[in-house]
Formats: structure tokens, C-alpha cells, sequence
């Protein structure tokens, strides 16, 4: 399993070395986007919307179903949040910051981070435990959803901030590199979607510090590998934004929950 990569440190563009390497990989990797203590100013944001939805007992978001889970003292917690930008400003004002902007030149001409789109801004909380929900993710890739409802498969890619430092034995992100150029039939039946965990040959592991972010094509396959170690040490926290193309289609409080989201009860 590779994972030695080269990483990189985001300036005011993206470098024509930046742009080749993700064209040709499908992702990249910038190290230190934000400080420690931005980082735990974000966890403690979650922690606050957490605190208010388990008390209300929200279930969906704009019709996106939240997964919850019970923490290692028994406490019950969100392990999947949808369009949390939305519900603390904490988290609405850290994606003002400009170098969001920087990173739309990956995805080119009408790029746009989907902070009313998709699931908007998903912040998950996997811990491995007895009363986990959450802890890991089967390979899949992100376009399934626009070719199950006969859609065009518009660019979509997936901007992760992570918030906690790992190791191998922790599990998380796992990509195929180049996969992203793949015909539709690869895409569809290369692997069962979220169903096989299987480790690949191919795959490449992506093993960030807190305060890194990654980028990756919503084309490529991709996995959440399962900690191997349990308790504190397997706490892991990231957020996804996704950066999307073509028609805005926002969601709201009326919106229907997909069928494609029942996908979602098989990732345990």
C-alpha cells in the first residue's frame, strides 16, 4: 500500500505542479491549512450543534438523515452531520476564507463550493467502540448518485479538513489513484459500492495531521478504512465540502431524502 506521496502548501493560485499532480492522481494534499487552535475552535462548534440537535432529536437535515452513535462513556453523539455551516456561524465564517477561492481553479471555470448543495458542509465524528455507528465507509465514488438518477455526471470534488492527527492504524481515506479517468462501466462494477472494504493493491493511504486538507475528484474510488485500535485512540474528526459544476441545485427544509441514502445504513 503506498503512501508516500508528495505533499504540498497552498499559496494565493494553484501551481502548474499542483494542477499536473492532481490531473494525473485524481487528489492532492496540502499540509498545515489551518492552526491547532483553529482546529479546536471547529470541534468545539460541532460539539455545540451536537449538544442541541441530540437534545431536540433532530433526524434530518434538509432531508439528509444524520447518523448517530454512543460515545465511549455511553453518551449518545453525531457521528454524520449534514449542512452543519449552517447551524453555527463558527463554521459559516471559516468558509469565507479566500483560499477556499484558490482551491475552485482545480475544478475549473463555474466552480463553487456546495454549501446548500449535496449535504452541504458533512462533519464526521467516527470512534471505534462497543455502540458505534460510524466507522468506516466502503469503497464507492461520489458521481453514483447523478448516474442512479440518470443524471449527468457533472466534476464534483470533495475538500477535507481534517482535525485530528493519524496514524496508518487509524484508518480513514483511502483513494485509487487515477481512477477518476475511468469509463462508466469501471465506475459502476469495478467494486460493490459501500459494500466492499477490502484492502486494494492499488490504493494509496492518506494519513494527514490536524489542520491538513485534501482534495480529491468525486470520480475516484475511494474508501474509509476502520481503526485497528479502539477506544480514545481511534477518535478521528473531519469535514467535507464539496466543490461543484453546473446547475445550483440547493437544498432546504422541504427537501425529500434521496434514495440513494440508503446506502447510508450499511456504513457501520
Amino acid at each position: 500500500m503506498l503512501n508516500d506521496y508528495k505533499k504540498f502548501l497552498i499559496g494565493d493560485t494553484i501551481t502548474i505542479e499542483q494542477q499536473e499532480f492532481f490531473n494525473q492522481f485524481g487528489f492532492i494534499h496540502f499540509e498545515n491549512f489551518i492552526p491547532a487552535h483553529a482546529v479546536e475552535t471547529i470541534i468545539q462548534a460541532s460539539l455545540e450543534v451536537q449538544q442541541k440537535w441530540v437534545s431536540q432529536g433532530i433526524t434530518k437535515i434538509n432531508g439528509v438523515p444524520i447518523k448517530y452513535g454512543v460515545d465511549l462513556d455511553g453518551s449518545p453523539i453525531v457521528q454524520r452531520f449534514a449542512f452543519i455551516n449552517q447551524h453555527h456561524a463558527t463554521l459559516s465564517e471559516f468558509l469565507l476564507d479566500p483560499r477556499f477561492s484558490t482551491l475552485l481553479e482545480l475544478a475549473g471555470p463555474g466552480a463553487r463550493l456546495g454549501t446548500e448543495e449535496k449535504d452541504g458542509m458533512v462533519f464526521n465524528h467516527y470512534v471505534n467502540s462497543e455502540g458505534s455507528q460510524f466507522t468506516q465507509m466502503g469503497w464507492h465514488v461520489d458521481g453514483l448518485r447523478d448516474i442512479f438518477y440518470g443524471l449527468k455526471l457533472s466534476p464534483m470534488l470533495n475538500v477535507g479538513i481534517h482535525l485530528s492527527n493519524l496514524k496508518p492504524e487509524n484508518g480513514g481515506l483511502r483513494l485509487i489513484p487515477g481512477t477518476h479517468k475511468q469509463g462508466l462501466k469501471s465506475m459502476l462494477f469495478r467494486k460493490a459500492h459501500f459494500i466492499n472494504n477490502e484492502v486494494d493493491s492499488e490504493e494509496v493511504a492518506v494519513i494527514p495531521k490536524a489542520g491538513d486538507l485534501t482534495i480529491h475528484d468525486g470520480r475516484l474510488w475511494h474508501r474509509v478504512a476502520k481503526s485497528s485500535v479502539i477506544g480514545e485512540e481511534s477518535r478521528r474528526r473531519v469535514i467535507y465540502i464539496p466543490i461543484v459544476t453546473g446547475k445550483y441545485e440547493p437544498k432546504n427544509e422541504n427537501s425529500p431524502t434521496q434514495l440513494y441514502q440508503r446506502f447510508a445504513g450499511l456504513v457501520k
